[in-house]
């Protein structure tokens, strides 16, 4: 390593929660979570995504985001539900894309029914937004091989927070390992291609926490 690569500034993790935001909004039946989801904000679509790998999930888990839990248990309309659930967000471009995948989605489940079923008042689905508050855990990396041994001790919050996030966050869409990888020239252009590999959606933050730990472990010891 040379001397420009000492320079770099070392690797902050940083520990994150969500706070959660009502928006006031509620459907109680799928032509109103339709008509809602044409207007509602962009960090709407973000939470009811996403804030589930930081929220415990109960009940089935293979309904991964918000919307496809509330057509299984309170629409218990499983056909619908699994249609939504294998969205994978990371598949569109932007938080708009995604949003017009739902809508496409429920508007098809409106075509094949003449009267939607309606919900009772404590059942409907809420649609609300977060806030995410980050933490400082006075943890540091200097170089790759002291990140590699820092990410398998990492909160499920810093996982998400340094590679969900950051790809909202970072204009270049990319994690913040990935981002500080680069700083080291071509070096580590092998483990960044092996970092953008992992599915970051499907699986519980412990599993990704443990993919991510993988592929470092496995690249600094083929490599050294």
């Amino acid at each position: 390593m040379n001397e420009d690569m000492n320079k770099i500034d070392k690797f902050i993790i940083r520990d994150c929660a969500l706070v959660v935001l009502a928006t006031g909004k509620r459907a109680q039946n799928l032509r109103e979570l339709r008509d809602f989801l044409h207007d509602v904000s962009r960090e709407c679509i973000y939470y009811h995504f996403w804030s589930g790998l930081l929220r415990p999930r109960f009940q089935d888990p293979e309904y991964h985001n918000d919307f496809s839990v509330w057509a299984a248990h309170s629409l218990h309309d499983k056909e619908l539900a699994e249609k939504l659930a294998i969205i994978n967000p990371t598949d569109f471009s932007d938080l708009d894309d995604l949003r017009n995948e739902v809508i496409d989605i429920l508007e098809e489940a409106l075509d094949n029914v003449e009267y939607p079923p309606w919900v009772k008042s404590d059942a409907q689905f809420e649609f609300v937004k977060s806030q995410i508050v980050v933490f400082n855990t006075n943890r540091t990396a200097n170089n790759p091989e002291e990140l590699k041994d820092q990410i398998a001790e990492m909160s499920a919050g810093s996982i998400f927070f340094h590679f969900i996030d950051a790809q909202r966050r970072n204009e270049n869409s990319a994690d913040d390992f990935s981002n500080w990888l680069v700083n080291f020239g071509d070096e580590y252009q092998q483990l960044i291609r092996q970092i953008d590999e992992i599915d970051p959606y499907f699986a519980p933050l412990t599993k990704l926490r443990t993919e991510l730990s993988k592929v470092f472990e496995n690249y600094f010891n083929t490599v050294y």
